[in-house]
């Protein structure tokens, strides 16, 4: 079973050449022995002749890694203990603690417990950084941080936590997690269903098809799947949901590789729920693999309208290779392509620029295809929405919020501010908005521009070259201008901002139930959806049906 998640393991990777066994193997087979040949001969002479100690297996994982940098950022090696971790994550009974956690520097930072499983009942809120688990340091521990909340169920671990400053003390007791790959659906008026689709696990079909099923028995008439910020899944569990849709032996999606054996055609095999039910999906910049499947097929098919901002862009297909000494390789062998013959993938990872980093397919190079109605689509970029709503776009400045946590952060600090607002929504005034930005200011937030991450690399080569004072002055003044722009960008950007805001202050309250109620009355692109459907003429002209 083929996967499709976008997530990206920085893990070393092993000499691949000998798992290249196709075609290309064939007719490369002297210039790959020859590369080989030098490649152990290189090897075993730098570990018996180098002045000092070597680790053989840190070496050859430093080489792979090297190797691999090159190609993509999901072809990627499994070491000994990497595969038997993995074994131990995806076997058995699988109990946890029911959250998500990031790991950062020494400590693990919850990003958002979920309502009633294991870390809830003990007391743990999104912003505790966790320090201590059972006898364990994080400080001391390098591994995998999640390995340390593995056990049977009731099991009880002990956990230090830090909160606002404070140290304290909870026990978790493991339960059963299963994280539902459907967390919420619900009519939203007399006559419309919504669905949302977080990712796609073995059981998203099922859980997809249960939903609609069950708000057609509540009068559903028309049905908006939202696959915004679904990261991927399982390509036959995206078949599948197609499959709720359209009838069967509907081409879905094909895979196509330089190795024979790899070139697949996925079609639908089951009866129907719905083949008239009108369809909007839902999507952004963060629906990606899976996501782009279901979309897409159903975009090229003219059975379901695409509402939201261009999708991510992952046309690659990943599938796992055993190989010697209980090691593993996970590899891009092939891409995908809609029922109209698009691949959709956005990144040219065989073209690199000057800073090493992919190149992205310009829109004026994308290639046109037709959908079953004869609507013209495009490949290279992403699925680009029938119906583009410049509010469901995300800024660069808003981008870099997210990813380092600015806006996060702010809500942790207002939420012990705020400890009665309970089910209410949240408004963010302009007088919260600029204690936001203070906060950014004393906090030193760092937005990790390209020009600011130069700017940064241009003093350290200084300093190490001891030029820093002579530039001093010039630096600070760039440095000022810098600041100086991301403040406008800021002020330009304040609402797309607070919309956030009020997104990530609803979860501290009210849980990811609570923010989907909130959507399903508030957000843009939900009611843009909701105004085609209530339209029939616009949802059937969109579709020339």
């Amino acid at each position: 079973m083929y996967s499709f998640f976008k997530k990206k393991f920085i893990i070393p990777v092993v000499a691949s050449a000998f798992l290249f066994i196709g075609t290309s193997f064939k007719d490369d087979f002297f210039e790959i022995a020859k590369q080989i040949e030098i490649f152990t001969t290189l090897f075993k002479e730098l570990n018996r002749n180098y002045v000092d100690e070597t680790n053989p297996g840190e070496l050859m994982d430093k080489a792979i890694k090297g190797m691999l940098a090159n190609l993509d950022p999901y072809t990627v090696y499994f070491n000994e203990q990497d595969v038997v971790r993995f074994k131990i994550n995806n076997t058995g009974e699988y109990t946890g603690i029911g959250a998500l956690l990031t790991r950062k520097e020494d400590k693990l930072i919850v990003k958002e417990p979920y309502k009633d499983f294991p870390a809830d009942k003990a007391g743990l809120k999104a912003g505790d950084e966790i320090i201590q688990v059972g006898d364990v340091l994080l400080s001391d521990f390098k591994d995998e941080a999640s390995q340390l909340f593995k056990g049977t169920k009731n099991t009880k671990i002990d956990v230090k936590y830090i909160r606002q400053g404070k140290v304290n003390t909870t026990q978790i007791i493991l339960d059963e997690v299963e994280i539902k790959s459907v967390p919420f659906f619900a009519k939203i008026d007399d006559k419309t269903g919504y669905i949302v689709l977080s990712h796609f696990n073995k059981k998203a079909s099922l859980e997809t098809k249960e939903a609609l099923e069950q708000l057609k028995k509540e009068g559903a008439e028309r049905i908006i799947l939202d696959l915004r910020d679904n990261p991927g899944g399982l390509l036959n569990e995206a078949v599948n949901i197609c499959n709720l849709f359209v009838p069967k032996n509907e081409i879905i999606v094909t895979t196509k590789s330089k190795i024979e054996k790899h070139n697949s055609t996925y079609k639908t095999t089951k009866d129907p729920v719905d083949t008239e039910i009108p369809l909007i999906i839902l999507v952004n910049g963060r629906s990606a693999s899976a996501s782009e499947i279901v979309a897409g097929a159903l975009q090229d098919l003219d059975r379901a309208v695409v509402v939201g901002s261009r999708s991510f862009g992952k046309g690659l297909v990943q599938r796992p290779v055993d190989l010697t000494f209980g090691t593993q390789l996970k590899v891009t062998i092939s891409r995908y392509y809609t029922p109209s013959g698009r691949c959709i993938q956005a990144l040219d990872y065989s073209r690199k620029d000057k800073n090493g980093m992919a190149i992205k397919t310009e829109e004026k190079n994308f290639n046109a295809f037709k959908t079953r109605k004869g609507r013209t689509v495009y490949d290279g970029g992403g699925i680009q929405p029938d119906v583009e709503l410049e509010e469901a776009k995300s800024s660069p400045i808003t981008d870099a919020l997210i990813k380092n946590d600015g806006i996060f952060n702010y809500v942790t600090s207002y939420y012990y501010k705020n400890p009665d607002l309970g089910n209410r929504i949240p408004t963010v005034t302009d007088a919260d908005y600029s204690d936001f930005k203070q906060f950014l200011k004393v906090q030193k937030f760092s937005f990790d521009t390209e020009t600011e991450l130069a700017l940064k690399n241009t003093l350290a080569v200084a300093k190490k070259e001891k030029l820093d004072e002579s530039i001093q002055a010039e630096y600070q003044q760039l440095l000022a201008a810098l600041q100086k722009s991301e403040n406008a960008l800021l002020d330009k950007n304040q609402k797309e901002i607070k919309n956030l805001m009020v997104d990530e202050i609803i979860k501290r309250y009210q849980y990811q139930e609570g923010l989907y109620q909130y959507y399903t009355k508030n957000n843009p692109e939900i009611k843009r959806a909701i105004t085609i459907l209530n339209n029939n003429t616009e949802y059937k002209s969109i579709l020339k049906i």
